[in-house]
């Protein structure tokens, strides 16, 4: 559609609206007069008009700018399009320097934890360079794939991984295959340098994605953004998606089942997980998920515990589309949502999702996982137990 285009049928739109709030106004002057009145217009009894809410946060503060910013309907009153107004501030976007200036922005910005300076400094930075790429993964046209968020020292759990419920396999004509998404671990975080072994993973199993950025627990949203980056450009006719963590035991032949039983308009906008509903930031500073209220106020949209999820991959590329226009998070599985909630959409309750574990007594009962999705958590040697017994063609359960 041209921008001329574009434009008459915005400004048709908006005649629209303003027609039908007329109308809603004449309306309600008929309906709410009586003989009392001599048709002077009763005054509403409540707030036509819902009051603007100064938010203090500064995550909320620069979101609402970035909203501002991608209104179609004020740009069309500035006579330029979205397109136009996003590349002329493409600089801050995505700016990829140290933002030093955030220390004035936020009144107990020294006083905060270390994460979230370095997190707050590069707020804005949605690029890092990809150091070991699997271009040929998805040339195939993948019916599902398996991405796997991990660090670059848990080596066994990749391995527990590859030879249980991540195998790359194919079940009438549905393919599976694989990848894990790493970041880098620096010397300063105490970590040893494991570079030369991760290459020669990477070059055995052809699974490894690394990027070049620091892989701490708040920059698993920028993992995020990277791998819908990655989908985008290198996977972009893949069917569905499964992303979870590497501490997971995933029934693989449970989702194939799954899916196969989806129609086409379901399939398109598939998300499922374990959702979690009128949730909000947790304040207290000793608890992993602390946020501090000069950086987030309100309640968070629905979202999908970031052990697991399962989304087709149309929708995937549309999230990524979505990141644009959505200020990183601190917490993945929180942005994730707020992404979606982005694109009109909400991430549907799975019961074959248990993020929080089983029963006790169940855990032992292998029959217990034959109807389940994902289970959390479990440790390498499990998964591989868990997926043996699956797999025993005497199992009845």
């Amino acid at each position: 559609m041209s921008v001329g285009r574009r434009r008459l049928k915005l400004v048709g739109i908006l005649m629209m609206v303003n027609f039908f709030i007329y109308v809603i106004v004449e309306v309600s002057k008929s309906d709410h007069q009586d003989k009392g009145t001599k048709g002077k217009v009763l005054i509403p009894l409540e707030k036509f008009w819902g009051t603007y809410t100064v938010q203090n946060a500064y995550w909320n503060r620069e979101q609402k700018k970035l909203d501002r910013l991608y209104n179609p309907i004020l740009n069309l009153l500035k006579n330029v399009t979205v397109e136009e107004m996003v590349a002329s501030n493409a600089s801050l976007l995505n700016f990829c320097d140290m933002d030093t200036s955030i220390r004035s922005e936020i009144k107990d910005f020294d006083s905060l934890p270390e994460r979230f300076k370095d997190f707050l400094f590069y707020l804005r930075c949605k690029n890092s360079s990809l150091v070991l790429d699997q271009p040929d993964k998805c040339k195939d046209k993948p019916f599902l794939l398996l991405a796997i968020k991990s660090l670059t020292p848990q080596f066994d759990r990749r391995q527990a991984i590859r030879e249980s419920w991540g195998k790359e396999i194919k079940v009438n004509n549905m393919t599976v295959v694989r990848v894990f998404l790493l970041g880098q671990t620096p010397p300063e975080d105490h970590h040893p340098d494991l570079s030369p072994l991760i290459k020669h993973e990477s070059d055995l199993y052809k699974d490894i994605l690394l990027w070049d950025y620091r892989d701490t627990f708040f920059n698993l949203t920028l993992k995020e953004v990277l791998f819908l980056k990655w989908v985008s450009h290198s996977c972009t006719d893949v069917q569905f998606i499964f992303k979870g963590d590497d501490d997971v035991f995933v029934n693989t032949h449970q989702i194939l089942d799954y899916l196969k039983t989806l129609s086409a308009e379901k399939a398109k906008d598939l998300f499922i997980g374990d959702v979690i509903k009128d949730a909000g930031p947790h304040r207290d500073k000793k608890l992993k998920y602390y946020i501090p209220e000069s950086l987030f106020e309100g309640s968070y949209p629905p979202y999908a515990g970031g052990g697991g999820f399962l989304y087709s991959g149309n929708l995937g590329l549309r999230l990524y589309n979505a990141t644009s226009r959505v200020l990183l998070y601190p917490i993945d599985d929180v942005y994730t949502g707020m992404c979606l909630q982005k694109l009109g959409l909400a991430p549907e309750k799975h019961k074959g999702f248990k993020t929080f574990d089983i029963d006790e007594k169940q855990k032992n009962n292998i029959c217990s996982y034959s109807n389940l999705i994902l289970v959390h958590p479990r440790k390498p040697q499990e998964m591989i137990k868990i997926w043996s017994q699956l797999q025993d063609s005497s199992l009845n359960c």
